[in-house]
């Protein structure tokens, strides 16, 4: 069975990856049947030949997770469509710190919209007073 899947290229901690053809009983840096492209993770910088790899699949070959997800997000011409995620994530400490102050924030609006309830009604009681 043919797998679309990627070879590790590159020094420790820096990896690069090409994404290759190969028989799934090969070991990972073996000889592929086709190099498709290379994608880097770093840099998020990819090039793949998408229609050499579309014609791969129909031909039987099953690709990886992660090649399955590269060609998902893949443009036309071959290079990564790659969304930068907005959510931020914190620690703990950062969370309990940002609740903390969110609700310090809508305890004073609270207190100052009572307050000027307050004077908006002592406003009336004089107007209707006189």
């Amino acid at each position: 069975m043919l797998k679309i899947r990627l070879k590790r290229l590159g020094c420790k901690k820096a990896p690069a990856y090409r994404i290759i053809v190969i028989n799934s009983t090969t070991r990972r840096e073996g000889r592929p049947v086709e190099e498709l492209g290379h994608y880097n993770p770093k840099t998020k910088e990819m090039k793949l030949d998408k229609v050499k790899a579309l014609d791969w699949m129909t031909k039987g070959a099953q690709p990886t997770d992660t090649v399955a997800y590269l060609l998902k997000n893949c443009n036309e011409d071959g290079t990564l469509n790659y969304k930068k995620s907005d959510v931020v994530k914190l620690s703990k400490k950062a969370k309990a710190k940002a609740e903390a102050e969110a609700a310090a924030k809508a305890e004073a609006e609270a207190a100052a919209k009572a307050e000027a309830e307050a004077a908006t009604a002592a406003v009336t009681e004089e107007a209707t007073a006189e």
